[in-house]
């Protein structure tokens, strides 16, 4: 399934209180968490295109190759997401948290052959702590943790349907690709993610890279 992949770098990098743009936080072997999150599909010969989004002061501290596109970023994820989407060719897409930098290439795979053969999938965590629904304080029910993932990213979509997608919600923002696919009625399959595939988003995520 050949594929173009849509990495999203526009975080500022408030939460991992780094100063600027999480993204471009240099790891212990000198690459960036952006050239992590990159790798898999760098190496991979069914993505055609590796399209970068993030700021404008940022643009130019992308490493590029003949694969990789830089887009500017917009003012929220969704804005952002629809940038990069301006330049995807390929009838299939994948959006990516450029602070995900430890994906498996067994989970890209699963992915890919389920987006492929279902037109929107995504990958998750199965929950494993017990899950509560509440209000305020208090505990109004307890839900089956079986039924439970946790969503993470690449996502992944028939272009068209994607296109469509963000087309009719112009107005809403969603928290991920998946959320707004299902508001529009359309099924999102999930694939079983490894528990590592995490974001960084806090200072102690950063602790050790």
């Amino acid at each position: 399934m050949n594929y173009d992949v849509i990495i999203v770098a526009s975080g500022k990098g408030i939460r991992a209180n780094l100063g600027y743009n999480k993204a471009f936080y240099q790891m212990k072997d000198g690459r960036t968490v952006l050239e992590h999150s990159a790798s898999l599909f760098n190496e991979d010969d069914e993505c055609r295109r590796i399209i970068i989004v993030t700021g404008r002061d940022c643009m130019s501290a992308v490493k590029k190759n003949k694969k990789t596109t830089v887009v500017e970023g917009g003012e929220e994820r969704s804005d952002s997401v629809r940038n990069g989407l301006e330049q995807v060719a390929e009838d299939y897409v994948l959006i990516h948290d450029a602070a995900r930098p430890f994906l498996h290439q067994e989970t890209l795979e699963l992915l890919k052959q389920k987006v492929f053969e279902t037109g929107a999938a995504i990958p998750g965590k199965k929950a494993t702590d017990t899950v509560k629904i509440i209000d305020g304080d208090k505990i109004v029910k307890t839900i089956d943790r079986n039924t439970v993932f946790l969503a993470s990213t690449p996502q992944g979509f028939r272009t068209e349907l994607i296109k469509e997608c963000y087309e009719k919600c112009k107005d809403i923002s969603f928290t991920d690709e998946a959320s707004l696919v299902e508001s529009l009625g359309y099924p999102v399959s999930i694939v079983e993610d490894k528990y590592d595939n995490r974001k960084l988003t806090s200072e102690e995520d950063f602790i050790g890279l």
